[in-house]
């Protein structure tokens, strides 16, 4: 069996993207292995073991480009609307929350949001599979 552990993102400032996600998602440092040219930041909640870790290359000085390969995080909240309401306080521009309804029956309700270097994060109300 196999366990995912963590997923990767490159970001350009260490500073806002913490922010970020300790603002909209609770998250916060476990873990960072600094080097010469780059660092590892491994972010974290209580609620799960799975692991975010930021790629920061210090010779970095543009935006990335997240090209079009790239899908999304998803993070499950107990309350979508109060996350949603959050988000925008703090300044953020969360999309609208959308239901979505194949078939009349309600699979998922989420919102997406864009992390500080453009990566988009789904934000999905516990439900059903969604947990």
């Amino acid at each position: 069996m196999a366990k995912p552990i963590h997923s990767m993102v490159r970001v350009l400032n260490e500073e806002r993207s913490l922010a970020f996600y300790a603002e909209v998602f609770g998250m916060s440092v476990v873990d960072r292995f600094d080097y010469p040219d780059f660092s590892l930041i491994y972010l974290a909640t209580s609620e799960s073991t799975f692991e975010l870790e930021l790629t920061v290359n210090r010779s970095q000085s543009e935006p990335y480009e997240v090209g079009n390969g790239y899908g999304h995080l998803a993070f499950a909240v107990e309350d979508l609307e109060a996350s949603h309401a959050a988000a925008k306080a703090a300044g953020y521009a969360p999309r609208d929350i959308v239901e979505f309804k194949p078939g009349g029956a309600l699979l998922a309700k989420f919102y997406f949001i864009a992390d500080p270097d453009g990566y988009q994060v789904e934000v999905i109300q516990q439900h059903g599979r969604y947990r």
